[in-house]
C-alpha cells in the first residue's frame, strides 16, 4: 500500500492493443446499433486470421442498442465469451474498455477480448436519445425546452473563457487544424476545407458556441482487440504496448462550473507509470465535442499549465505534420460523432499511427500516443475522464 492507503498501480506488461477496425461513418442509416456492432465484429475476426469461437472475451458501448446490452448481443453475434462487459461511458468508453480488457487479459480471464462500439442514426434517433439520455435530462432540462448539451457546454464555454481569456480565434485553430487532418482521412464526413475566417463567421448555436464547435451525429462503429504480447505475436500482428491508464469520475464534484477533469487527479501517477514525460509524447488524440474540452485536456494531462492552453495553441501547429499533432483523423468535430463510438475514435487512431498504418497523413515518427476521453454530461457537466499512453513497437 501506498502512504496514502491507496493500492498501487500495477502495469500492463505482456498486454497489447491491435487490429485498429472503423466501418465508415455514415449521416444516417437505416440498420440498427446491432448491424453496425456485427460488422466491426467481423471485420476484428476476418483481419486478424481468427474465429468467432477464439473471441472469449467482448466488451461493448453502444447508446442505441436498448433493449439490449452487451449480453443480447451474445446471442446476436453467436459468441459464447467466459469474460463479458457493457461500459455505458460515451466519450470514454474507448479507455475504459481498454483498460477492462487489459486486465481481463492479465488475469488470465479472458485470452483475446473483442472491444467494440457502434451506434445508429436514424432521422430522428438522436432527438429520442437526448429525451431519455439520463434523470437529469428527464427532469431538468428537456421538459424546459434544453434538447441537449449546447447549452451547459455553451455555459461553461464562456466561463472558460472570461477566466482565462480564452478568444473564440483560439477554439478556432483547433477546428481548422483538425479538419486539415480529416482531408486525408477517408471517413472523415467533412471533407471541405475550413478556414478560421468560416469558422468566426459561422452560425451561433449557444453563444458561444456556434456550429463548427458541435459535432455531428452519425452513424458507424469502432472496434480494437486487446490480447497477449505473445497472441499478437503468434498472429503477426502489429501491436500497441499500453503504458499507463488512468479512470476518474465526478471528479471535483463542488466546482460550480466545471473547468477541469479527473486526468489532474491522477496525472502524476498516469506519468510516472509509465516512466516518460509530456515531451515524449508524438501525438494527442483527446476527445473533442466540443473545443473548450480538448483545451481542458491539453492542461489537465500536463502538456500545458491551467489557463495557459492558449497560449499553447497559438504557439503549436496541430496538423499531422506540425509541432504537436492532435486528434490526427480530425476528431469528431470534423469526422462526425457516431454516439458511443466518438469515444473510440481516437483510440483506434492513436493504435493506426503507432504502427504506422494510418489511413490518412501518418505523423512521421510516431511511436508514443495520448488517448484521452471524457463523456457522459448530466445536466451541467461531464462524469467520466479517462487517459492511456500507447507505444507503437518503435517505441
Amino acid at each position: 500500500m501506498t502512504r496514502r492507503g491507496k493500492a498501487a498501480r500495477q502495469g500492463y506488461d505482456g498486454v497489447v492493443a491491435a487490429v485498429p477496425i472503423t466501418i465508415p461513418y455514415q449521416r444516417y442509416s437505416p440498420e440498427p446499433a446491432h448491424w453496425w456492432i456485427a460488422r466491426a465484429l467481423g471485420d476484428l475476426v476476418r483481419t486478424a486470421g481468427i474465429t468467432p469461437q477464439d473471441v472469449d472475451g467482448f466488451c461493448v458501448s453502444s447508446f442505441t442498442l436498448f433493449p439490449d446490452t452487451a449480453v443480447g448481443l451474445t446471442q446476436h453475434l453467436g459468441l459464447t465469451p467466459r469474460w463479458l462487459d457493457h461500459i455505458p461511458m460515451g466519450g470514454a468508453s474507448g479507455v475504459v474498455s481498454l483498460r477492462r480488457a487489459a486486465r481481463a487479459v492479465q488475469a488470465g480471464d479472458a485470452e483475446m477480448v473483442a472491444c467494440v462500439s457502434g451506434d445508429a442514426n436514424h432521422v430522428d434517433s438522436f432527438r429520442r436519445m437526448l429525451s431519455s439520455f439520463s434523470r437529469f435530462a428527464q427532469d431538468a432540462s428537456y421538459p424546459y425546452g434544453s434538447g441537449g448539451p449546447n447549452a451547459s457546454f455553451g455555459l461553461m464555454t464562456d466561463h472558460y473563457m472570461k477566466t482565462y481569456g480564452v478568444t473564440r480565434e483560439d477554439f478556432g485553430r483547433i477546428c481548422v487544424a483538425q479538419r486539415e487532418n480529416a482531408l486525408s482521412f477517408p471517413h472523415a464526413l467533412m471533407k471541405k476545407p475550413l478556414s478560421l475566417e468560416q469558422y468566426i463567421a459561422a452560425r451561433p448555436i449557444s453563444d458561444p458556441i456556434a456550429l463548427f464547435d458541435c459535432v455531428m451525429p452519425c452513424a458507424g462503429a469502432e472496434a480494437f482487440l486487446v490480447m497477449s504480447e505473445t497472441a499478437a505475436r503468434d498472429l503477426d500482428l502489429p501491436a500497441v504496448r499500453i503504458l499507463s491508464t488512468i479512470e476518474r469520475h465526478n471528479a471535483f464534484p463542488d466546482d460550480p462550473i466545471q473547468m477541469r477533469g479527473g486526468w489532474e487527479m491522477d496525472r502524476e501517477e498516469f506519468w510516472a507509470l509509465a516512466e516518460v514525460t509530456p515531451g515524449d509524447v508524438d501525438l494527442l488524440e483527446t476527445y473533442d465535442d466540443y473545443p473548450v474540452i480538448s483545451m481542458m485536456q491539453f492542461e489537465d494531462l500536463g502538456f500545458c499549465k491551467k489557463g495557459e492552453s492558449a497560449d499553447f495553441v497559438r504557439s503549436h501547429d496541430l496538423t499531422n505534420g506540425g509541432s504537436f499533432p492532435h486528434n490526427t483523423s480530425g476528431g469528431q468535430l470534423s469526422v462526425g460523432q457516431a454516439g458511443a463510438a466518438g469515444g473510440y475514435l481516437g483510440m483506434v487512431e492513436a493504435l493506426r499511427q503507432v504502427t504506422g498504418t494510418a489511413l490518412g497523413n501518418q505523423v512521421e515518427d510516431a511511436n508514443l500516443a495520448i488517448v484521452s476521453g471524457f463523456g457522459m454530461i448530466n445536466y451541467d457537466r461531464g462524469l467520466c475522464s479517462g487517459a492511456a499512453i500507447l507505444a507503437g513497437p518503435g517505441a
